[in-house]
């Protein structure tokens, strides 16, 4: 029974989500309002044990939810196929730069915090 009020708290703030977003026109997905309201719900005093247990098992399933999201793509696999090269080049470059701006902005951070005679090594 406790599964199941969890799971319905969830939804709830997902169908708040829901509401928002054909209430308010901006270009913003339901499930993000619906978090930002869950999130806003436990900074304001809602338990996190009220959400906590179900929330770990969505997560622990995640991987299982992708599967549909994957077969959709497979079933488009004739109208990607043009596109591959040019998306995988993409993807590649974006991965190299966002590894470089991260490791200069860790180096960077290290070093300043080095010189303010911090504890890093």
């Amino acid at each position: 029974m406790k599964y199941l009020r969890q799971f319905g708290l969830i939804l709830l703030f997902s169908f708040l989500g829901e509401a928002l977003r054909a209430l308010i026109p901006l270009p913003v997905p339901a499930s993000i309002y619906g978090m930002a309201l869950l999130f806003l719900a436990l900074a304001a005093g809602m338990p996190l044990s009220a959400v906590e247990d179900t929330g770990d098992f969505l997560i622990e399933i995640m991987p299982v939810l992708f599967i549909p999201a994957g077969v959709g793509v497979l079933g488009c696999w004739g109208e990607l196929k043009a596109m591959l090269l040019p998306a995988v080049l993409c993807v590649t470059l974006v991965t190299c730069l966002v590894f470089g701006v991260s490791g200069c902005a860790t180096q960077a951070l290290i070093r300043r915090e080095r010189l303010r005679g911090g504890n890093g090594k």
